[in-house]
């Protein structure tokens, strides 16, 4: 028998774990729900490596993000054989991957994570329940409560009567079951004059998803996968705004939109203590397998590993045709096809250097995804539902082009800190790659207050941002950042006898919360940074 939580997280990712530790923190019981078996969401479950800021070393975090990043590092530091001039490193790159300065494959994140909530599970504060997912929930005005999880293993239901409940899912499912009032796909421009919005309102127009996999090459061997059932229709797709077929190593630019033929060549020679990883210097994907790679051989002791092991999520694989929120299930569908044509592509067609064509021996890896096909757990999804906020972020708030690259807007409730491009992939409405430079940014705390409930708080990618200001709030560091803030406002709440509400308009309110905030380390104002 579970006892009734005081705060009940739906969704076990980045931001739910986050949230969890923010409210066990403070002695608060908590029930976690997840939908896969792994924790971390798109750490772990998606296969994402981490997208950060280029000072993410220095500053710009929570110090539990930064716990997080040091124990990955020392993960490796324990129990991988790694060569002298890698194990001194401070900030040791385990994968030596482009897109950050600390890619590593999900099983590692997963078990890091699984420690830093041991002794809250221990306590008896944290039950997790992996595998289960939210169906139904009971609201009485303007409040949940009561919410029902199924178990997807054995279909049993549990109902959980918790006084605050996050919604930490990677698309804002709770906020459908419960009626919470809500945006999906893209605003029109007329409701926030944000100047890369559409002229009319497209809620089915939703950023790509993508279906990760992990990849080892083994010269002269054959892991060649079975002919993908929708192979013949992803061979021959081209989209309108792609230079070629979707299957090629040309593809546009995301910032340019010009051309630009990518590279392929798995294990190349160069030591990976010479690679860099800034993204406002390079954006580093015009080299495909070390891109995301997410384990370097050459890091290790000779012979240790046979070969690199790389994270595709490129380009090639992106998946628009049918918006993930509302048809889940075809999308997903398609979206794994695609992925696994991919592969196929690569393993039997792609133009090699030496003007063959074929990768036979490049072997897809479950046991890096922990799936019997090898493809990741879930779908990376980069747009969720997003709350009816107190304050929304929009564009004209973080765009280079409008605040100046020294610009910040400053939030009298700042509750944290972020700093990415404004990143948006080719959408389901027929939208190619919207890139925007944009400056470090603030999170404000009214944008995760909903305009009317009073006892939901978002926890993830499902705060107060647009269509175009998710594509920079959607990171990392920022999902942990804002579940970690919503746990400990949820529990400082419950404390106090105060609403999120009352803690975001009064400003002694929320100077008490901010004061909490600092204690734990949450960094709440950038210093003098550049954005890019």
């Amino acid at each position: 028998m579970i006892a009734e939580p005081d705060i009940l997280i739906v969704g076990g990712g980045l931001g739910g774990v986050a949230a969890a530790l923010g409210a066990c923190r403070a002695g608060r019981r908590v029930v976690m729900t997840e939908e896969t078996d792994w924790i971390g969401g798109q750490l772990t479950a998606q296969a994402v490596p981490p997208d950060e800021h280029p000072w993410v070393e220095q500053f710009g975090t929570t110090a539990s993000y930064r716990a997080l990043r040091e124990g990955i590092r020392a993960y490796y530091r324990l129990w991988y054989p790694l060569r002298a001039e890698a194990l001194g490193l401070a900030d040791l790159n385990p994968g030596a991957g482009r897109v950050s300065k600390l890619c590593h494959e999900p099983r590692v994140a997963l078990a890091v994570l699984e420690g830093m909530i041991a002794p809250y599970r221990a306590a008896g504060l944290l039950t997790v329940l992996t595998e289960h997912r939210a169906v139904s929930a009971e609201t009485d005005g303007d409040v949940i409560r009561a919410v029902t999880v199924r178990d997807l293993r054995g279909g049993g239901l549990t109902t959980f009567t918790a006084r605050y409940v996050l919604d930490a899912t990677e698309t804002g499912e709770l906020l459908e079951l419960a009626g919470v009032e809500h945006a999906n796909g893209a605003e029109a421009r007329d409701e926030f004059d944000e100047p890369h919005a559409p002229a009319e309102a497209r809620p089915d127009n939703q950023q790509g998803i993508t279906v990760c996999f992990a990849l080892s090459h083994h010269e002269g061997e054959d892991h060649t996968v079975e002919r993908p059932e929708d192979y013949d229709f992803w061979r021959s797709y081209r989209p309108d705004f792609w230079p070629g077929p979707l299957l090629g190593f040309e593809a546009p630019d995301p910032r340019t939109l010009e051309p630009v033929p990518r590279t392929f060549v798995p294990n190349p020679d160069l030591d990976p203590l010479a690679v860099s990883a800034d993204q406002s210097a390079d954006a580093g994907d015009k080299e495909l397998w070390g891109f995301r790679r997410i384990l370097a051989r050459g890091l290790h002791r000779p012979g240790a590993f046979g070969s690199d092991i790389t994270l595709v999520n490129w380009p090639l694989n992106d998946y628009w045709l049918k918006p993930y929120i509302g048809q889940e299930a075809e999308a997903l569908r398609e979206a794994r096809q695609l992925s696994l044509s991919v592969l196929y592509w690569l393993q039997t067609e792609a133009p090699r250097v030496d003007g063959g064509t074929g990768f036979p021996g490049l072997r897809i890896r479950p046991d890096v995804t922990g799936t019997a096909d090898g493809l990741a757990k879930a779908a990376y999804v980069r747009e969720a539902r997003r709350i009816k906020a107190v304050t929304t972020v929009v564009e004209q708030d973080v765009a280079i082009d409008v605040v100046g690259a020294y610009g910040t807007t400053r939030y009298r409730d700042s509750v944290g800190v972020g700093g990415y491009r404004i990143d948006l992939h080719p959408s389901t409405g027929g939208d190619t790659y919207i890139d925007i430079g944009s400056v470090p940014f603030e999170i404000p705390l009214g944008a995760l207050v909903p305009r009317r409930m009073r006892n939901l708080l978002p926890a993830g990618k499902n705060i107060g941002t647009t269509h175009i200001t998710n594509g920079c709030y959607r990171l990392h560091p920022v999902e942990w950042n804002i579940g970690e803030v919503a746990g400990a406002l949820a529990a400082h709440c419950l404390d106090a006898g105060v609403e999120p509400h009352q803690v975001q308009a009064e400003d002694k309110r929320f100077e008490e919360f901010g004061r909490l905030l600092d204690r734990a380390g949450v960094q709440r104002r950038w210093p003098d940074v550049r954005g890019y």
